[in-house]
């Protein structure tokens, strides 16, 4: 069976709605990213190991990595527009919850209520950010996606300016980013459900688009493997920056907590620069030629980053942040091109299995470093981006032509 979906002209972009979206992923990813932002502090104020510590960053991402495909499924066959705030309800007792517990296994629980607030915000959030693209795939994904990848980015400052000083108790404050982000939620979710009155009574065409030509079923599935392979590398490499390298920064560079964070910090902002460059760029080049880009030129930095002095290390972040990233909204427009038919169900999967994939990260990271030591798990995880040159057999795509 071929998969004949051609290109097909879309509405115009709303751009109002791109901005709010991708706004509230920036709220949604800023509650998640007080979760690794908050692991040194956890470490002293419980006196937490490495491993314990893999599993609070393993419950986060698994929840969310294995309930989004679940929850695209369902939004394809009947969206469910104020399941967005519903969503976010769960992420802000979630932060509540961490903000006061006393202990590990509530730290746990309270964890968990923000991964299955985050399961349900992403599918949903792509589907409004497809809603709201018209012609303007790549951009819209792109606006969307930076909102999040700003959101994880403000990790480290959370880490530096907010928990260092306040501790644990610091989370308090991000329960307010959570109310702001019901709040302008439930206005997208009004105007989502009336998109959807409007498709469903004729009056808005249901919008198809794909750069895909006549792929078989065979073919689809093999580049979603390919797909998920790439997302593995990338999502694990990326975890154990974000998570775990600020641990070699204390250990073989002698920086404080604070300072080891703005590290990260620089990493995830070029990170979120290179997310939203890439979605524009992947219009104008074609989404695999952007993927094989970030799999490509990051490849010998990466190598070279444990043995790089300290002034070193920060124009290697850099650059590894920009172009490592540069595919992170291209995957999910290419898998939601590849089936065009269920646009929630591949933003759930391609965006769930990068939590899935930080979820077994976190854990296997943080074993690594009980085991063998932390620069030598730093050497290991710098091979993980060549497992991504399986993206050189991904099927071609074409540009996607300007409409007037």
């Amino acid at each position: 069976m071929k998969n004949s979906s051609k290109a097909v002209a879309a509405t115009n972009p709303v751009y109002p709605i791109m901005i709010a979206i991708g706004i509230c992923h920036l709220f949604n990813d800023t509650l998640q990213a007080v979760i690794p932002a908050m692991l040194p502090i956890l470490k002293i104020e419980h006196e937490l190991s490495f491993k314990q510590l893999g599993f609070i960053a393993f419950s986060l991402n698994i929840v969310a990595s294995l309930l989004q495909p679940v929850v695209g499924y369902f939004s394809d066959r009947k969206p469910k527009p104020f399941a967005l705030p519903f969503g976010m309800t769960f992420s802000l007792v979630g932060m509540a919850g961490l903000a006061l517990a006393p202990s590990y296994w509530l730290i746990i629980i309270s964890v968990l209520f923000l991964g299955f607030g985050s399961a349900v915000f992403h599918p949903e959030g792509s589907r409004v950010s497809f809603l709201a693209a018209g012609d303007k795939r790549g951009l819209s994904q792109s606006i969307y996606q930076v909102g999040g990848n700003s959101g994880q980015a403000l990790a480290p400052l959370i880490s530096a300016f907010v928990l260092v000083p306040l501790g644990q108790i610091g989370a308090a404050v991000f329960v307010l980013v959570a109310a702001g982000g019901i709040a302008l939620l439930y206005r997208i979710s009004v105007w989502y459900k009336k998109q959807l009155d409007e498709e469903r009574l004729g009056k808005r065409k249901k919008v198809l688009l794909s750069t895909m030509e006549n792929l078989t079923k065979k073919q689809v599935t093999i580049a979603l493997l390919l797909l998920m392979i790439i997302i593995f590398a990338r999502s694990f490499y990326v975890t154990n920056i974000t998570s775990f390298y600020i641990f070699h920064l204390m250990e073989s560079y002698g920086l404080t907590i604070k300072h080891g964070q703005l590290y990260i910090f620089l990493f995830l902002a070029l990170g979120a620069v290179g997310t939203f460059f890439g979605g524009p760029m992947a219009d104008r080049m074609g989404r695999k030629k952007v993927i094989i880009l970030s799999l490509v030129v990051p490849l010998p930095l990466c190598l070279m980053l444990p043995y790089a002095p300290l002034w070193a290390v920060i124009l290697l972040l850099l650059v590894i942040g920009f172009f490592i990233m540069l595919s992170f909204s291209v995957t999910v427009i290419y898998a939601q091109e590849l089936v065009p038919s269920k646009i929630g169900t591949m933003a759930g999967l391609t965006v769930g299995l990068a939590f899935g994939m930080g979820a077994v990260g976190a854990v296997a990271i943080g074993f690594l470093m009980d085991s063998i030591g932390i620069y030598q798990t730093m050497i290991i995880t710098s091979f993980l981006p060549f497992i991504g040159l399986v993206g050189l057999g991904l099927p071609r795509d074409q540009k996607i032509q300007a409409s007037n």
